[in-house]
């Protein structure tokens, strides 16, 4: 059974690489995991690999997207980035970025997209 949660974080991915793709970032990657890690996007542009988490947040809810984006989250992004990395022998440059969606009761959203979060 699909959650609402698991449904509007689908939206907002979708909504991100279409976002990113816009940007003239080249998608690599949707929901890669390995074990218990799990990037949401790797995309690059001007040969730099991008680690992108995306946080979609209700409009009506008491957190932002950004406040998802904890020291714990941090650190599991660096491990997994380290072990897709290491699996696609990338020696590129790697930024971690977020793209943070506030999802509207009418469906619209906004998207922020915040570079070298870490």
């Amino acid at each position: 059974m699909t959650t609402t949660k698991a449904i509007t974080g689908a939206r907002g991915e979708d909504a991100a690489v279409s976002f990113l793709r816009k940007q003239g970032f080249l998608i690599c990657e949707r929901n890669w995991r390995n074990g218990r890690y799990e990037i949401d996007i790797i995309a690059r542009k001007s040969y730099v690999t991008h680690i992108i988490e995306v946080k979609t947040r209700s409009v009506s809810g008491y957190t932002t997207p950004e406040d998802a984006i904890t020291p714990d989250k941090l650190r599991s992004m660096r491990r997994a980035a380290s072990l897709y990395l290491a699996q696609h022998r990338i020696t590129d440059d790697v930024a971690f970025d977020l793209v943070a969606i506030d999802l509207f009761p009418d469906g619209s959203y906004d998207i922020r997209f915040i570079a070298d979060i870490m």
